[in-house]
C-alpha cells in the first residue's frame, strides 16, 4: 500500500480535516513562520487531513494582486510531506477550488501538481449559472482532480440546491466525497438521501462541514426504504472550519463519537457535549451577526493561543463584530474541557522554532 493509497483509504474510513486559516503579518503578508506552525499544531494535533485554500484561507489568496494561492498550498503540501516522511501516516490532501470552469481547472491542475489528492469544489459566487452548468463543470474537474462536492450555506456566498442535484452529483465516478455544510437539516437529509441511494454510495465519503451540528451530524444513522430495502448512511467524518481551533480536543472528541456511534444507546453526556460545541462554534464564528466574523473568530481563538500573532485578514473590513470578543470570553469559561490550551503550550515553541 503507497502513502497516498494510505491517505484515501484514511478518508474514506473517516477522519478529522481542519479548514486551514491563513496567518498574517501586521502588514497583511504571509507570515511563513506561523503559516507553518499552524499545519504542524493540525498534524501533530492528529488531524487526518488538511483542507487548504478554502473558505477559511480566505478567497482573496487568489487575487492576483494578493498572489498567495500558489504559496499557501504549496506550504501546506510540504508541511504535509515531511508529517508523512515523519510518521509513515497518511495524510489526506484538500485543495480549495472556485471559481468559472477555465478558472477551478487551472487552480485543480495546480494542487495536482503540489500533491494534492482532491479538489474541494466551491460553487459560491456562481449564481448565474444553472444546476446543469454546475454538474457539467464538476464533471470536467473530475476528470483533472477527484472532487469533494460542496454544499455551503447561503449566508457565505452558497447557494440552495436540489436533490436532484445531489442525486447527479453522485453519479459522477471522479465525486470521491461531499462536504456538507448547508448549516439546514432539510438540505443535509437531501444530501444524506442522495448519497444513500446512489449506486455509488461506497465510493462516496461523507463529510459533515456543518459547525453548527457537528456532533449530531456525526452520532445519527439516517435510514431510507426503498422499494422494500433499508439503505443506511452515516457522516464519516468533518471538514470544518471550527475544527481549526481546539484541534487536539476535536480529534479525541471524534473518536468518541465514532465509537458511539457504533452503538444502539447514544449517553446522554454526548447529547448535551453537543449543545456545548455548538454554543462555542457560535462565539466562534459571529452566528449573531451572520457570520461576519467567522474568519476573525477563529483567528482570535488562535491568537490566544499564541498561534497567530494578530486577527488580521486581507480584507481591513473583516474582523471581530462588537460583543465577539466577549462571547468568545464566555464559552472559555463556560467550556473549558473543549480547550486544548495545554497541548498548545507544550508545543508551541517546537512548532515555531522548526518553522
Amino acid at each position: 500500500m503507497t502513502i497516498r493509497q494510505d491517505a484515501l483509504k484514511r478518508f474514506q474510513e473517516g477522519t478529522v480535516i481542519p479548514a486551514h486559516p491563513l496567518a498574517l503579518n501586521s502588514d497583511r503578508k504571509l507570515d511563513e513562520r506561523r503559516q507553518r506552525a499552524l499545519s504542524r499544531y493540525y498534524l501533530d494535533a492528529g488531524a487526518g487531513g488538511l483542507a487548504v485554500a478554502v473558505h477559511t484561507t480566505q478567497f482573496a489568496i487568489r487575487d492576483p494582486r494578493i498572489g498567495l494561492l500558489e504559496p499557501v498550498l504549496r506550504i501546506g503540501s510540504e508541511e504535509m510531506d515531511a508529517y508523512e516522511r515523519k510518521t509513515g501516516k497518511g495524510i489526506f490532501r484538500v485543495a480549495g477550488v472556485c471559481g468559472p470552469v477555465d478558472q477551478a481547472i487551472g487552480e485543480a491542475e495546480l494542487a495536482k501538481k503540489l500533491g494534492y489528492d482532491a479538489a474541494l469544489l466551491s460553487p459560491g459566487g456562481l449564481g448565474q449559472l444553472s444546476e446543469k452548468d454546475l454538474i457539467r463543470r464538476t464533471e470536467q474537474l473530475a476528470s483533472v482532480l477527484p472532487v469533494v462536492g460542496f454544499y455551503l450555506q447561503p449566508s457565505v456566498g452558497g447557494r440552495i440546491f436540489s436533490y436532484d442535484y445531489w442525486q447527479r452529483l453522485c453519479d459522477i465516478p471522479g465525486v470521491i466525497g461531499i462536504k456538507c455544510a448547508s448549516f439546514n437539516r432539510y438540505q443535509t437529509i437531501d444530501v444524506v438521501r442522495a448519497v444513500a441511494l446512489s449506486d455509488r454510495r461506497r465510493s462516496i465519503a461523507l463529510y459533515t462541514g456543518n459547525d453548527d451540528h457537528i456532533a449530531m451530524d456525526l452520532l445519527t444513522e439516517y435510514r431510507f426504504c426503498r422499494d422494500g430495502k433499508e439503505y443506511k448512511q452515516r457522516f464519516t467524518g468533518g471538514l470544518l472550519g471550527h475544527w481549526a481551533v481546539w484541534t487536539h480536543t476535536a480529534v479525541k472528541i471524534f473518536q468518541q463519537l465514532k465509537e458511539a456511534g457504533k452503538k444502539e444507546a447514544i449517553p446522554a453526556r454526548l447529547l448535551t457535549l453537543a449543545a456545548q460545541i455548538t454554543d462555542a462554534n457560535a462565539a466562534f464564528f459571529d452566528a449573531a451577526n451572520g457570520f461576519k466574523g467567522c474568519i476573525a473568530g477563529v483567528h482570535e481563538v488562535l491568537r490566544r493561543q499564541g498561534l497567530m500573532e494578530g486577527i488580521w485578514c486581507l480584507d481591513t473590513e473583516e474582523t471581530l463584530s462588537p460583543g465577539q470578543s466577549e462571547e468568545i470570553d464566555r464559552v472559555i469559561r463556560m467550556y473549558p474541557h473543549l480547550n486544548d490550551n495545554e497541548f498548545v503550550r507544550k508545543n508551541l515553541r517546537k512548532w515555531l522554532e522548526l518553522a
